[in-house]
């Protein structure tokens, strides 16, 4: 069982080894890497490549880790009990399954999705050691302990918002996804857009790398926002020269909102461009 990339997703050789390595070692595989850079779709396309099942548990930040494993609904069986409800004989209709659970009673091999495993609490990862480990854990409610059919392939997504314990990080398979290179850009492009005009993509590229490097920049613009942009260029027709022949006194290009999404970075390509028409006069 080895992942190779499909047709709608571009991994490097490196991305692939990464996720092969986990797969062989059998531990949580950590994806890290610019908002956008493509972490979370990256196990859809692992589900999709190998023909698993994807079971996804998305982290807020008041997300705990045992409602992965499940939860006790301790309130509707005690209204149940006042209506004389006879399901409160049977605790187990009061207890929902978390997506733990769900991964380790599937009947394939699952790929299990926990994205964006920062924006939660520290203590977070490390209330998960146990089950990630030992792929069981015990229900306190019905006195048994439930056990993975199959290890599940687990990919865990952080975007750096705080910094995870080194307990957890010894217990998985660490890659950060670069930011692609043109060549590899081109290529996500290509995906997306198999028909695409070449020049508009060179010009476009050119343009968005153009606007990464632009110093000071709050927001970088992400791969996906590339995409969203080229969509609406293609949609509106702007064609070639519009960006090959953009003025250079304005530093914003057309339909900007899919690219700078803050007021800051507006105005600070406002500013270059108010200076770069006073340099040129």
């Amino acid at each position: 069982m080895t992942f190779q990339g499909t047709d709608r997703y571009v991994a490097t050789d490196a991305l692939k080894l990464a996720v092969n390595a986990a797969i062989t070692l059998q531990r949580p595989l950590l994806i890290k890497g610019e908002p956008g850079t493509g972490k979370t779709l990256l196990a859809e396309e692992m589900a999709r490549a190998l023909g698993a099942p994807l079971i996804t548990w998305h982290v807020k930040s008041t997300t705990k880790a045992h409602q992965g494993l499940y939860e006790y609904d301790a309130v509707s069986r005690l209204r149940d009990s006042q209506l004389g409800d006879p399901r409160v004989e049977d605790v187990r209709h009061y207890i929902r399954r978390g997506k733990l659970w769900e991964a380790f009673e599937s009947e394939q091999r699952a790929v299990l999705l926990i994205d964006e495993i920062d924006k939660a609490d520290i203590e977070f990862p490390n209330d998960l050691l146990q089950e990630l480990d030992r792929m069981e854990f015990y229900v306190y409610e019905t006195d048994e302990t439930i056990r993975a059919r199959h290890r599940p392939m687990i990919v865990i997504t952080s975007n750096n918002e705080k910094e995870l314990p080194d307990a957890f990080l010894r217990r998985c398979f660490f890659h950060y996804i670069a930011f692609p290179d043109r060549e590899t850009l081109e290529r996500i492009v290509r995906v997306h857009y198999p028909d695409i005009d070449c020049h508009l993509v060179d010009r476009a590229i050119e343009c968005f790398f153009d606007l990464r490097d632009v110093p000071g920049l709050k927001k970088k613009p992400s791969t996906s926002e590339l995409i969203d942009w080229l969509k609406l260029l293609l949609a509106d027709k702007i064609p070639v020269a519009a960006l090959i022949e953009r003025d250079p006194t304005k530093a914003i290009p057309p339909l900007y909102g899919a690219l700078v999404k803050n007021e800051q970075d507006v105005q600070l390509l406002e500013r270059l461009a108010f200076m770069h028409r006073r340099a040129s006069r």
